[in-house]
């Protein structure tokens, strides 16, 4: 009994011990912060609380602060990645996997590193995918066998799409709405869809195959096909080209062959006359995948490329083939109606050509660009023919942007125009691509106001981290503009959306820093309010 008496006269001592070491620690932090610089080498709890190594600016401390930041340049600057016939990528159908991505890595860092933001990659040139579609067969392109995927497996449109975007650049998806089979595309097999939907599809006499515009399930397949795009894959655009009824010399000059259904037009009651009808089925599929798209991504865009002649004598003066009596492309309805988000039209001729002036041709559609949609030229970048090509593409990029004025830019035919000459990467580099830029914004697609991002300094004594977050995820931000004042002078970088963080020493060329800033872009190109903080 004594000796447990004992045990209890400890134990009460060591409790009292305990609760008044605690009682002192909590009523005294400098006394903590004393140990600490002793050495003490089981410091209490409360030093956890605090991190005096790092300097914090709040975003309360940065609204306080306001600047004038400069305006940050808008410019579309893109290129077509053709894959029928291996045109561009990959550069032979029987390349290995790596080999495929060692080209596609190596294409989009030049692009990068010359201040492109946008590529117009052919993931479907005939009813075939470079991606695995829940629709149609692996490419012929891709692994010289249609049906057949890459081996090692690799899904190359999610390839080339997560490349783009870690640096920066849009991807589109350009597809082939109506084309079935590629003269250049092998044998027809079991796996094309010449043979799985042969009632709607029609062969011409250059050996091409061809589904029938008319025909509702080859509209309903088209709609299919995109929307399982736009769906699963983070795409920024998708994009139709010039080829909608076929040119008249795919048919060696002979009528297109679609007899069955324009007769059924007529047995049901069809007042249109057989061009005006024709006209009207590609008027349906452009309004029907346009909607389409904003219902499942309003930010997703939709661009068309049509051949950049509408009729002969629009405007007056203008010579050549006419779209709109034998593509059946109504593309100036179109753009009338605003059922693009941005428009290309393949201006492929000289600025100082008679019968199809650059110029004259621009200045017409955008006369005809009532809904304020994005006018985007197509430029002959391989094969313009003119003496001298890499001056001529130059100055047709710059005389777009004095021609359109506002939200400027143009689509390069091919990557190849800019992979095989050097010089005009140069020129373009030096000159109008000298600055990276921001694609323009889509004003007509409703958004939610972006709201300001977090913003947090974690100061060193040569140089300073600017770390932020989006306070609000949903706001889809694609990019981020960052902004560092030396001395007077501010600079801008353009980084990714997943980007967020970025270290820039405190004295640069003999100035100081004193100022950081950001602010957030969605994927429709609408700009957050900036956050700032002033750099002591």
């Amino acid at each position: 009994m004594l000796k447990n008496k004992r045990y209890i006269i400890i134990i009460l001592s060591v409790l009292l011990y305990v609760v008044t070491s605690c009682s002192t620690n909590k009523t005294s932090k400098k006394i903590v912060y004393k140990r600490v610089e002793n050495k003490v080498t089981k410091p209490v709890q409360p030093i956890k609380e605090e991190k005096p190594t790092v300097t914090t600016a709040i975003v309360k401390k940065a609204e306080v602060f306001k600047v004038d930041l400069p305006q940050i340049n808008r410019e579309f600057r893109a290129a077509w990645v053709a894959t029928v016939a291996n045109i561009n990528w990959p550069s032979k159908k029987d390349l290995t996997t790596e080999q495929q991505k060692e080209e596609v890595i190596k294409m989009l860092d030049m692009l990068e590193a010359n201040n492109f933001n946008a590529v117009i990659f052919q993931a479907r040139p005939s009813a075939d995918a470079l991606y695995k579609s829940n629709y149609e067969p692996w490419s012929y392109f891709l692994t010289g066998q249609e049906g057949k995927s890459p081996l090692p497996y690799y899904d190359p449109l999610k390839f080339w799409i997560d490349e783009s975007h870690k640096r920066g650049i849009e991807l589109h998806v350009w597809i082939n709405p109506y084309r079935a089979h590629h003269s250049s595309g092998g044998p027809v097999t079991s796996e094309s869809m010449v043979k799985k939907s042969p009632s709607n599809i029609v062969r011409l006499k250059n050996g091409m195959y061809w589904f029938d515009p008319a025909d509702k399930r080859t509209q309903n397949h088209v709609s299919e096909v995109v929307k399982d795009i736009v769906t699963r894959y983070d795409v920024d655009g998708i994009h139709f080209d010039d080829y909608f009824y076929p040119y008249a010399s795919y048919n060696g000059g002979a009528d297109f062959p679609d007899n069955t259904t324009w007769n059924e037009y007529k047995r049901t009651g069809g007042t249109l006359s057989r061009a005006d009808w024709r006209r009207e089925n590609v008027n349906t599929i452009i309004e029907r995948i346009y909607k389409e798209i904003k219902s499942e991504k309003p930010y997703v865009k939709f661009g068309i490329s049509p051949f950049g002649i509408w009729k002969p004598g629009y405007p007056s003066g203008i010579t050549g083939s006419s779209q709109y009596d034998e593509l059946y492309a109504d593309a100036k309805l179109w753009l009338n109606k605003g059922w693009v988000d941005y428009f290309s039209p393949q201006l492929y001729w000289p600025i100082n050509s008679t019968g199809q002036s650059f110029p004259k041709l621009l200045e017409w559609w955008k006369s005809e660009n009532t809904q304020n949609r994005h006018l985007w030229p197509g430029l002959n970048t391989v094969e313009v023919k003119v003496s001298d090509r890499t001056a001529e593409i130059t100055n047709q990029v710059k005389m777009a942007a004095q021609i359109l004025q506002n939200n400027v830019g143009v689509v390069h035919w091919s990557v190849a125009g800019l992979t095989k000459n050097p010089s005009m990467l140069n020129y373009l580099k030096e000159g109008p691509y000298k600055e990276k830029a921001l694609i323009p914004s889509m004003t007509w697609i409703k958004s939610t106001p972006l709201e300001k991002p977090n913003l947090y300094i974690n100061s060193k004594p040569s140089a300073l981290t600017m770390n932020w977050n989006d306070s609000k995820p949903s706001n889809n931000i694609s990019k981020w503009v960052v902004y560092s004042r030396y001395n007077n002078d501010w600079e801008t970088t353009i980084v990714d959306g997943l980007i967020t963080s970025e270290t820039m020493p405190k004295l640069k060329n003999g100035k100081k820093l004193t100022a950081v800033a950001i602010k957030g872009v969605d994927r429709l190109g609408n700009e957050s309010d900036y956050t700032a903080v002033k750099i002591d």
